[in-house]
């Protein structure tokens, strides 16, 4: 079995920047640029908070995997990483 984690996800999002592949959707979104990247990321915020009001722990889990996907997105779009935001979250942690 194939480890998968968000740095892996990480790899194929900053691949989907070098190497953009017709169909993908990470490059699609990539190419239709920061607003409608920003604007995903909103969306699934609020599907996160509609999913723990009422839809059950599946859909949350759903919901915050695809926040975790446009949230990566939107960090490789602007050259920022994984990393970066645990290096944050380093700095907080007491």
């Amino acid at each position: 079995m194939t480890t998968f984690d968000l740095k892996t996800l990480e790899t194929t999002i900053r691949d989907r920047i070098a190497n953009p592949r017709p169909g993908s959707y990470t490059a699609q979104l990539l190419q239709a640029g920061e607003d409608e990247i920003v604007k995903k990321v909103g969306e699934e915020a609020i599907e996160v908070v509609l999913a723990v009001k009422g839809q059950g722990d599946e859909r949350v889990i759903s919901e915050v995997a695809d926040l975790c996907y446009h949230t990566l997105v939107l960090l490789a779009s602007r050259g920022l990483s994984l990393a970066d935001v645990e290096a944050e979250l380093a700095k907080r942690h007491r």
